[in-house]
């Protein structure tokens, strides 16, 4: 039952690339979408994110400071810092 919902949900991934549009092909040994123009790998998650992110359109000016400046502060508060 699981492998239907998988396979389902396979079809309704985008079979083109985030970042130069070629197409992707889904490679089971490391499970991860391969694009065959640039070599790019995906995993699931990031087209699905990415395929969100196309279908809210374009952050407004004001959305995008907001964002970065988030990330900034998250950046700044972690302890992964270089």
């Amino acid at each position: 039952m699981w492998r239907d919902a998988l396979a389902a949900a396979r079809l309704r991934m985008p079979n083109y690339c985030l970042e130069c549009g070629g197409n992707l092909t889904y490679d089971s040994a490391i499970k991860q979408y391969a694009c065959k123009s640039c070599g790019l790998t995906f995993t699931s998650q990031d087209l699905l994110q990415g395929r969100e992110r196309m279908l809210q359109g374009q952050e407004s000016a004001d959305e995008e400071k907001k964002r970065r400046h988030k990330e900034y502060l998250k950046w700044w508060l972690s302890d992964k810092k270089s």
